[in-house]
């Protein structure tokens, strides 16, 4: 087996990032972590990359506002992972992605680079409702800024994060399981996909030196994570040993709960219209250009649904 290639995390300190730097470790990669100046005094974040570089992680320090130390900092490695976080929705991720892109194709020697995506795939999301369609359509401005400029790539698209999907049984506006009653989103047959955030960070890192994956969209559909709302309610109450008290709400009902919420939750609604009722995740077969991770890495031993929502009993 060949040299593991230099990665360098950027949002190393955030949701996903710090897994991914956490991951790229455990599996040996040298790992790089940018640490940019406008930390100010978050304390917390500055201790977390402190904890890194204990664990035998090296920080880089670069700033957006400087192109040239972006462009140092690229030039110590061989691959790029953007964790950058997308909750803050009008936040200035795309602007900062664009000018990762850009120092990636100035220093010229990135052999891979992942953009900071992990969601839904944008690609299939052109019809998605606003305003959360403004998500979707940044990262295919990313994507196409990437191969505009030639940069080998890998997307990642890595459906339902458990945090947020599992643990409150993709109840809105929670994130514990409800002990009494649950809501349900039309039938609550559609399946959706859902993935524990470590083992997103474990099969993104999984696809770095693997040329089946280069050029391509990797899907993370780890089969016992494929479930109906129905069913991901039916595995918690098995867990408590009662039945939940079950309403469920009209595609219509729910999308016109939109209008009086604010811009950030206007979007998670839209979201989860796509998800839950239209089926978004699993409506597509994988074709040519995309990959299935649990196919290609079937060594990873996921975590399945029933074993996350133990830890809220």
């Amino acid at each position: 087996m060949g040299q593991k290639s230099k990665i360098l995390v950027v949002g190393g300190t955030g949701y996903l990032g710090k897994r991914l730097v956490k991951a790229s470790l455990a599996q040996g990669y040298p790992t790089y972590v940018l640490q940019r100046p406008e930390i100010g005094l978050d304390i917390d974040k500055l201790q977390m990359l402190m904890s890194f570089k204990q664990l035998g992680a090296c920080l880089i320090e670069a700033s957006f506002s400087d192109r040239q130390s972006l462009v140092d900092a690229v030039k110590q490695v061989d691959v790029v992972i953007c964790a950058m976080s997308g909750v803050h929705f009008r936040s200035h991720n795309i602007s900062y992605q664009l000018k990762l892109v850009d120092a990636i194709k100035e220093a010229g020697n990135v052999k891979r680079f992942l953009p900071s995506e992990f969601g839904m795939d944008p690609a299939r999301m052109g019809h998605a409702l606003e305003p959360g369609r403004v998500t979707f359509d940044e990262k295919m401005m990313v994507r196409k800024a990437i191969e505009d400029a030639g940069i080998p790539f890998t997307y990642v698209s890595a459906n339902c994060f458990a945090g947020y999907f599992v643990g409150n049984l993709s109840q809105m506006g929670r994130l514990t399981p409800p002990k009494e009653r649950v809501t349900l989103y039309g039938d609550a047959n559609v399946k959706v996909i859902f993935l524990d955030e470590d083992d997103i960070a474990t099969y993104t890192l999984k696809t770095i030196d693997d040329p089946r994956t280069l050029n391509k969209t990797i899907y993370l559909r780890p089969p016992e994570n494929i479930l109906t709302h129905r069913e991901l309610v039916g595995i918690w109450e098995k867990l408590i040993g009662k039945q939940l008290e079950k309403s469920s709400i009209s595609a219509e009902d729910f999308l016109v709960s939109m209008k009086d919420l604010d811009y950030a939750s206007q979007v998670g609604v839209g979201h989860f219209y796509h998800i839950f009722y239209e089926g978004c995740l699993t409506n597509f077969e994988i074709g040519d250009g995309e990959e299935e991770a649990s196919n290609l890495y079937p060594e990873v031993n996921y975590i399945r649904v029933d074993e996350y929502l133990k830890r809220f009993l």
